[in-house]
Protein backbone atom coordinates (compact mmCIF):
# COMPACT_ATOMS: atom_id res chain seq x y z
CA UNK A 1 0.00 0.00 0.00
CA UNK A 2 1.71 3.26 -0.90
CA UNK A 3 1.88 5.72 1.65
CA UNK A 4 0.66 9.53 1.23
CA UNK A 5 -0.02 10.80 4.76
CA UNK A 6 2.19 10.30 7.34
CA UNK A 7 2.03 11.73 11.00
CA UNK A 8 4.62 11.54 13.22
CA UNK A 9 5.46 11.50 17.12
CA UNK A 10 8.73 11.97 16.95
CA UNK A 11 10.76 15.12 16.37
CA UNK A 12 13.93 12.89 14.70
CA UNK A 13 11.40 10.88 12.50
CA UNK A 14 9.83 14.40 11.01
CA UNK A 15 13.52 15.52 10.75
CA UNK A 16 14.48 12.59 8.70
CA UNK A 17 10.80 12.72 6.35
CA UNK A 18 12.27 16.31 5.30
CA UNK A 19 15.70 14.52 4.44
CA UNK A 20 14.53 12.20 2.20
CA UNK A 21 12.32 15.01 0.97
CA UNK A 22 8.85 13.44 1.58
CA UNK A 23 7.58 16.60 3.59
CA UNK A 24 4.24 16.95 1.37
CA UNK A 25 3.11 13.53 2.75
CA UNK A 26 3.12 15.16 6.56
CA UNK A 27 0.20 15.49 7.81
CA UNK A 28 0.83 15.90 11.36
CA UNK A 29 3.99 16.47 13.65
CA UNK A 30 4.17 17.17 17.63
CA UNK A 31 5.27 20.60 19.48
CA UNK A 32 8.86 19.14 19.71
CA UNK A 33 9.10 19.30 15.77
CA UNK A 34 10.69 22.54 15.26
CA UNK A 35 13.66 21.21 12.93
CA UNK A 36 13.99 22.41 9.95
CA UNK A 37 12.14 25.59 10.54
CA UNK A 38 9.15 24.43 8.01
CA UNK A 39 8.33 21.61 10.27
CA UNK A 40 6.65 24.66 12.81
CA UNK A 41 3.85 25.11 9.93
CA UNK A 42 2.76 21.53 10.14
CA UNK A 43 -0.99 20.29 11.97
CA UNK A 44 0.02 19.77 15.74
CA UNK A 45 -1.79 16.27 17.15
CA UNK A 46 0.80 16.25 20.19
CA UNK A 47 1.43 18.60 22.46
CA UNK A 48 2.75 18.56 25.83
CA UNK A 49 1.02 19.15 29.49
CA UNK A 50 4.54 20.73 31.24
CA UNK A 51 5.64 24.03 30.28
CA UNK A 52 9.34 23.48 30.53
CA UNK A 53 9.77 27.11 29.16
CA UNK A 54 8.61 28.83 32.39
CA UNK A 55 9.64 25.98 34.81
CA UNK A 56 12.78 25.49 36.33
CA UNK A 57 14.87 22.18 35.91
CA UNK A 58 13.72 20.91 39.13
CA UNK A 59 9.69 22.07 38.35
CA UNK A 60 10.35 20.06 35.65
CA UNK A 61 11.40 17.03 37.15
CA UNK A 62 9.34 16.87 40.16
CA UNK A 63 6.14 17.59 37.77
CA UNK A 64 7.10 14.85 35.23
CA UNK A 65 7.55 12.13 37.88
CA UNK A 66 4.53 12.93 39.65
CA UNK A 67 2.23 12.55 36.66
CA UNK A 68 4.57 9.20 35.77
CA UNK A 69 4.00 7.92 39.49
CA UNK A 70 -0.15 8.69 38.76
CA UNK A 71 -0.16 7.18 35.62
CA UNK A 72 -1.26 10.40 34.09
CA UNK A 73 -0.47 11.24 30.79
CA UNK A 74 2.36 13.85 29.66
CA UNK A 75 1.27 14.68 26.28
CA UNK A 76 -2.20 15.63 25.13
CA UNK A 77 -3.48 14.07 21.59
CA UNK A 78 -5.16 16.29 19.19
CA UNK A 79 -7.87 14.56 17.91
CA UNK A 80 -9.55 16.50 15.33
CA UNK A 81 -5.91 17.30 13.60
CA UNK A 82 -5.11 13.57 14.08
CA UNK A 83 -8.47 12.96 12.55
CA UNK A 84 -7.74 15.42 9.40
CA UNK A 85 -4.80 14.13 9.11
CA UNK A 86 -5.65 10.41 8.52
CA UNK A 87 -2.55 9.35 7.85
CA UNK A 88 -1.32 5.70 6.28
CA UNK A 89 1.65 5.49 8.79
CA UNK A 90 2.34 6.70 12.03
CA UNK A 91 6.10 6.93 13.36
CA UNK A 92 6.51 6.57 17.17
CA UNK A 93 9.17 5.34 19.61
CA UNK A 94 10.19 3.28 22.47
CA UNK A 95 13.18 5.09 23.58
CA UNK A 96 12.30 7.53 26.45
CA UNK A 97 8.50 8.02 28.10
CA UNK A 98 9.05 11.32 28.79
CA UNK A 99 11.24 12.73 26.21
CA UNK A 100 8.65 11.93 23.22
CA UNK A 101 5.18 10.31 22.29
CA UNK A 102 5.05 7.06 23.65
CA UNK A 103 2.80 3.54 23.14
CA UNK A 104 -0.23 5.35 25.55
CA UNK A 105 -0.69 8.37 22.55
CA UNK A 106 0.25 5.65 19.86
CA UNK A 107 -2.42 3.29 21.54
CA UNK A 108 -5.60 6.48 21.08
CA UNK A 109 -4.87 7.38 17.97
CA UNK A 110 -5.38 3.78 17.17
CA UNK A 111 -8.84 3.79 18.47
CA UNK A 112 -10.15 6.87 17.44
CA UNK A 113 -8.79 6.33 13.43
CA UNK A 114 -11.13 4.50 11.30
CA UNK A 115 -8.75 4.10 8.84
CA UNK A 116 -6.01 1.64 10.59
CA UNK A 117 -2.44 3.02 9.63
CA UNK A 118 0.62 1.42 9.20
CA UNK A 119 2.88 1.69 12.52
CA UNK A 120 7.11 2.21 12.32
CA UNK A 121 8.32 2.40 15.81
CA UNK A 122 12.25 3.82 16.35
CA UNK A 123 13.76 2.77 19.45
CA UNK A 124 17.37 2.97 18.93
CA UNK A 125 20.16 3.24 21.93
CA UNK A 126 23.67 3.86 19.54
CA UNK A 127 24.67 5.01 16.29
CA UNK A 128 24.38 2.76 14.36
CA UNK A 129 20.68 1.77 15.42
CA UNK A 130 19.97 5.68 14.78
CA UNK A 131 21.71 5.14 11.17
CA UNK A 132 19.72 1.82 10.87
CA UNK A 133 16.62 3.12 11.48
CA UNK A 134 17.65 5.86 8.04
CA UNK A 135 17.73 2.48 6.14
CA UNK A 136 14.58 0.64 7.50
CA UNK A 137 12.65 4.20 6.82
CA UNK A 138 13.67 4.69 3.13
CA UNK A 139 12.33 1.19 2.91
CA UNK A 140 9.00 1.84 4.34
CA UNK A 141 8.86 5.05 1.89
CA UNK A 142 10.12 3.29 -1.34
CA UNK A 143 13.55 6.02 -0.99
CA UNK A 144 15.85 3.18 -0.91
CA UNK A 145 18.43 5.26 -2.82
CA UNK A 146 18.26 8.31 -0.77
CA UNK A 147 18.33 5.97 2.36
CA UNK A 148 21.60 5.03 1.04
CA UNK A 149 23.69 8.56 0.28
CA UNK A 150 22.36 9.54 3.74
CA UNK A 151 24.17 6.48 5.45
CA UNK A 152 27.39 6.79 3.36
CA UNK A 153 27.66 10.52 4.34
CA UNK A 154 26.89 10.02 8.35
CA UNK A 155 29.01 7.27 8.27
CA UNK A 156 32.05 9.00 6.62
CA UNK A 157 31.70 11.90 9.14
CA UNK A 158 31.38 9.77 11.45
CA UNK A 159 34.86 7.38 10.40
CA UNK A 160 36.38 11.18 10.06
CA UNK A 161 36.19 11.51 14.10
CA UNK A 162 36.99 7.88 15.01
CA UNK A 163 39.69 7.50 13.04
CA UNK A 164 41.58 10.12 14.85
CA UNK A 165 44.41 9.55 17.40
CA UNK A 166 44.10 11.25 20.50
CA UNK A 167 47.58 11.08 22.26
CA UNK A 168 45.89 12.39 25.40
CA UNK A 169 42.66 10.54 26.51
CA UNK A 170 40.52 12.42 28.83
CA UNK A 171 37.96 11.61 31.42
CA UNK A 172 34.82 12.78 30.42
CA UNK A 173 31.07 13.22 32.24
CA UNK A 174 28.10 14.18 30.51
CA UNK A 175 24.83 15.29 32.71
CA UNK A 176 21.94 15.14 31.18
CA UNK A 177 20.31 16.92 33.70
CA UNK A 178 21.11 19.16 36.19
CA UNK A 179 18.18 19.62 38.95
CA UNK A 180 18.64 16.62 39.92
CA UNK A 181 21.55 15.42 38.46
CA UNK A 182 21.11 12.73 35.86
CA UNK A 183 23.38 10.54 33.56
CA UNK A 184 24.06 10.89 29.45
CA UNK A 185 22.84 7.49 28.38
CA UNK A 186 22.08 5.74 25.24
CA UNK A 187 24.17 7.13 22.55
CA UNK A 188 25.66 9.63 24.53
CA UNK A 189 28.97 7.06 26.07
CA UNK A 190 29.19 6.27 22.67
CA UNK A 191 29.40 9.18 21.24
CA UNK A 192 32.27 10.43 23.58
CA UNK A 193 34.14 7.33 23.30
CA UNK A 194 34.74 7.97 19.53
CA UNK A 195 34.87 11.43 20.01
CA UNK A 196 38.39 10.87 21.75
CA UNK A 197 37.53 10.61 25.46
CA UNK A 198 36.58 8.03 28.51
CA UNK A 199 32.84 8.48 29.48
CA UNK A 200 32.08 8.36 33.04
CA UNK A 201 29.26 7.09 35.21
CA UNK A 202 26.63 6.07 32.36
CA UNK A 203 27.12 2.96 29.73
CA UNK A 204 26.35 2.63 25.85
CA UNK A 205 23.01 2.05 25.48
CA UNK A 206 21.96 2.18 28.81
CA UNK A 207 18.79 4.21 30.10
CA UNK A 208 20.05 7.88 31.55
CA UNK A 209 19.75 7.36 35.24
CA UNK A 210 19.91 9.64 38.40
CA UNK A 211 22.85 10.35 40.32
CA UNK A 212 24.04 12.82 43.09
CA UNK A 213 27.25 15.21 43.65
CA UNK A 214 28.97 12.52 45.50
CA UNK A 215 28.95 10.49 42.29
CA UNK A 216 30.00 13.10 40.37
CA UNK A 217 32.64 13.92 42.57
CA UNK A 218 34.00 10.44 43.29
CA UNK A 219 34.15 10.19 39.21
CA UNK A 220 35.95 13.61 39.29
CA UNK A 221 36.44 14.12 35.51
CA UNK A 222 38.61 15.94 33.47
CA UNK A 223 36.07 17.64 31.28
CA UNK A 224 32.43 17.88 32.08
CA UNK A 225 29.68 17.96 29.47
CA UNK A 226 26.39 20.02 30.24
CA UNK A 227 23.62 18.66 28.15
CA UNK A 228 19.99 19.02 29.65
CA UNK A 229 17.63 17.00 27.94
CA UNK A 230 15.76 19.21 25.64
CA UNK A 231 17.77 22.31 26.00
CA UNK A 232 19.55 24.32 23.97
CA UNK A 233 22.92 26.13 24.53
CA UNK A 234 21.41 28.98 26.26
CA UNK A 235 19.11 27.51 28.42
CA UNK A 236 21.77 25.23 30.01
CA UNK A 237 24.07 28.10 30.55
CA UNK A 238 21.37 30.37 32.19
CA UNK A 239 20.75 26.64 34.43
CA UNK A 240 24.38 26.69 35.50
CA UNK A 241 24.29 30.07 36.20
CA UNK A 242 21.33 29.70 38.43
CA UNK A 243 22.53 26.30 40.17
CA UNK A 244 25.82 25.32 39.79
CA UNK A 245 28.56 27.89 39.60
CA UNK A 246 28.24 28.87 43.30
CA UNK A 247 28.20 25.23 44.43
CA UNK A 248 30.95 24.84 46.75
CA UNK A 249 31.35 21.14 45.70
CA UNK A 250 31.02 21.45 42.17
CA UNK A 251 33.97 24.27 42.62
CA UNK A 252 36.03 21.74 43.80
CA UNK A 253 35.95 19.02 40.66
CA UNK A 254 39.40 19.19 38.85
CA UNK A 255 37.12 19.74 35.52
CA UNK A 256 35.76 22.99 37.17
CA UNK A 257 38.94 24.23 38.59
CA UNK A 258 40.62 23.53 35.31
CA UNK A 259 38.15 25.83 32.85
CA UNK A 260 36.74 22.37 31.04
CA UNK A 261 33.16 22.91 31.71
CA UNK A 262 31.08 22.99 28.58
CA UNK A 263 27.25 23.85 27.45
CA UNK A 264 25.56 22.07 24.46
CA UNK A 265 22.90 22.35 22.53
CA UNK A 266 21.18 19.09 23.51
CA UNK A 267 17.83 19.44 22.01
CA UNK A 268 19.56 19.86 18.45
CA UNK A 269 22.40 17.63 18.74
CA UNK A 270 21.99 14.64 21.66
CA UNK A 271 18.92 14.47 23.51
CA UNK A 272 16.92 13.13 19.99
CA UNK A 273 18.40 9.78 18.31
CA UNK A 274 18.25 12.15 15.55
CA UNK A 275 21.01 11.90 12.10
CA UNK A 276 21.89 15.09 13.70
CA UNK A 277 23.61 13.04 16.56
CA UNK A 278 26.37 13.01 14.43
CA UNK A 279 27.13 16.60 14.32
CA UNK A 280 26.91 16.28 18.20
CA UNK A 281 29.71 13.45 17.92
CA UNK A 282 31.12 15.98 15.56
CA UNK A 283 30.74 19.22 18.51
CA UNK A 284 32.22 16.41 21.06
CA UNK A 285 35.40 15.68 19.41
CA UNK A 286 35.98 19.96 19.00
CA UNK A 287 35.38 19.89 22.70
CA UNK A 288 38.08 16.70 23.94
CA UNK A 289 40.32 17.63 21.26
CA UNK A 290 40.52 21.34 20.07
CA UNK A 291 43.71 21.60 18.84
CA UNK A 292 43.15 18.01 16.24
CA UNK A 293 39.60 19.70 15.05
CA UNK A 294 39.83 23.34 15.63
CA UNK A 295 39.04 23.74 11.38
CA UNK A 296 35.81 21.31 12.04
CA UNK A 297 32.50 22.98 11.47
CA UNK A 298 29.58 23.01 13.73
CA UNK A 299 26.65 24.85 13.68
CA UNK A 300 26.77 28.14 15.52
CA UNK A 301 25.89 28.19 18.83
CA UNK A 302 25.91 24.61 19.22
CA UNK A 303 28.38 24.58 22.38
CA UNK A 304 30.27 26.89 24.57
CA UNK A 305 33.09 26.66 26.83
CA UNK A 306 31.57 27.95 30.61
CA UNK A 307 34.07 29.97 32.48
Amino acid sequence: MPIDRIVSFLPSATELLYEFGVEEKLFGVTHECKYPENAKLKPQVISSVINSDELTSNEINTITCTLLRDGKNIFELDNKNLLDANPDLIISQETCEVCAAYTTEVKTALEILPKKPELYSMDPHNLNEIIQSVTKLGKILQKEKKALEIVHSLRQRIENIQNSKNEKIPTVLAIEWIEPFFTAGHWVPEMIELAGGINLISKIGEHSRRMDMQEVKKSNPDIIILMPCGFDTIRTLSEYDAILRNNSDWNSLNAVKNNQVFAVDANSFFSKPSIRTVEGLEILAKIIQPDKFKDLTVSVGSFSHIS
